[in-house]
């Protein structure tokens, strides 16, 4: 299956990886890596021969949030394909162990990928950001995604300042699982997706449903917070952001 924005390849053990592809966007997600996205957890859920998933990003980054360049969104605020929380319900919901390994940065979106893996190896030069509020938009619907992976009081610090967290950092809030030198991130993820493939596929599918319910916060309602996060994309302040995200200027409710 041929991809424009990321690829796919299947090894002999049946270890699926997923590469972001657009090395020059810092892998930032656009509209048509979200439907690209979309699509190969779906076929890779029902494909029997996939046991796991990895993720990975091709280039400096792992995946630099969303593209604010991209105007079949930008413009109208509401995507016209799947979104980006589409695609973390099919990685979190995947019946298959998820292995996130983050080189670079993990941003925004490309952080709560991260927290919707079953495990987060990462290099210890990686960073992490959750920066919404800075380009005036509040990440209501993955409040609950970075809860489960860091817990309330962590999200709440660097979710309200958006500041960033080194790959150290990440480790103490429970946000990555296990760092390791940038030479050794292969030897890392071999070694993890070695013991996942000692768990049979069925008792690992039922493991994960059982999880998925147990889970908290729970996964969030998209009724209750959809319309919310469409109006909250198109208000003064959202435009202010990204507009000053693209100039590459203090936003006009920065005090400096």
């Amino acid at each position: 299956m041929e991809f424009e924005t990321i690829s796919l390849a299947m090894s002999p053990r049946g270890i699926a990886t997923v590469m972001l592809n657009r090395p020059e966007r810092g892998n930032a997600h656009d509209q048509a890596m979200l439907a690209e996205l979309d699509l190969v957890f779906t076929e890779l859920a029902a494909n029997h021969r996939a046991r796991i998933a990895v993720l990975r990003g091709n280039g400096k980054h792992f995946c630099a949030g969303a593209d604010l360049a991209d105007r079949s969104r930008a413009e109208t605020g509401t995507p016209t394909g799947p979104t980006l929380f589409d695609v973390l319900e099919a990685i979190d919901r995947l019946p298959k162990p998820t292995i996130a390994a983050v080189h670079g940065g993990a941003i925004g979106g490309g952080a709560a990928i991260a927290a919707c893996c079953d495990v987060v190896v990462a290099t210890d030069a990686a960073f992490f950001s959750i920066p919404e509020v800075r380009v005036g938009m509040a990440p209501v619907r993955l409040a609950p995604i970075f809860i489960r992976a860091m817990g309330h009081r962590s999200f709440r610090r660097y979710g309200l300042s958006g500041e960033r967290m080194d790959a150290a950092e990440a480790l103490r809030v429970g946000l990555v699982h296990r760092l390791c030198a940038p030479e050794t991130l292969d030897a890392a993820v071999a070694e993890i997706a070695d013991a996942l493939l000692h768990g049979a596929p069925g008792a690992i599918r039922e493991l994960k449903s059982a999880c998925a319910g147990l889970a908290v916060p729970p996964w969030p309602a998209r009724s209750a917070t959809e319309p919310a996060r469409r109006e909250l994309a198109r208000t003064p302040e959202a435009a202010e952001g990204i507009a000053s995200f693209r100039e590459k200027r203090k936003p006009n409710w920065y005090p400096g």
